[in-house]
């Protein structure tokens, strides 16, 4: 029986809006996707959600995977603050499942400096019973220790949670733990899958 319900953050509960950043910035064609492939696209940005090495480490890792690009990567490490914006529903569909039993959580890659940058677009998070976020642990999914921590830390049976996240690498990692997955491409489709799951 399903009891607790683990929510990703990012694409989820929020718009990482990544994309709109760098266009409001005037970054377009050619210029837009070497600044991607540079910053949210390249596995340095895992090392940012990590946390594990200071802010002025990561944005020197960001800019030695374009070095031409450098001004251009620190415009939008400054703007940051503006890549994350609540999705409308967040905050009244955890209370839903708050209101009928359920507890609920989160398991999210969120860097230290993203997390202190964008807070009040997390005002959802008052309303779980528990929130690990990778910043805290070092630890990034779909690495397993992450989702083992957060199972030891509230005392979470696997076959009693289900984690609702848009990458299915992240999703496959919490199912070969024995935790129900749903992958979620929109609120409606995930709400689909969670009835079928918290009704069997």
């Amino acid at each position: 029986m399903i009891r607790n319900i683990i929510f990703d953050v990012g694409m989820v509960l929020v718009d990482f809006c990544w994309e709109k950043v760098l266009k409001n910035l005037g970054f377009e064609g050619e210029l837009f996707e070497r600044v991607a492939d540079a910053t949210v696209r390249s596995g340095m940005w895992y090392e940012y959600d990590r946390s594990l090495c200071s802010d002025e480490e990561i944005l020197s890792g960001l800019i030695a995977n374009a070095p031409e690009l450098e001004s251009e990567i620190r415009l939008f490490w400054e703007h940051m603050a503006g890549t994350i914006e609540q999705y409308p529903y967040a905050e009244d569909w955890v209370r839903a499942f708050k209101e009928k039993g359920y507890h609920c959580y989160i398991l999210s890659n969120y860097s230290r400096r993203t997390y202190e940058l964008t807070r009040q677009e997390l005002p959802f998070e008052k309303q779980m019973d528990g929130a690990l976020f990778s910043y805290q642990v070092q630890k990034v999914k779909p690495e397993p220790d992450i989702y083992q921590i957060l199972l030891e830390r509230y005392r979470l049976k696997p076959e009693e949670c289900v984690f609702i996240d848009d990458n299915p690498n992240n999703v496959a990692a919490a199912e070969k733990l024995g935790i129900y997955g749903v992958l979620f491409t929109s609120k409606e489709e995930a709400e689909r899958e969670l009835t079928k799951l918290l009704h069997q």
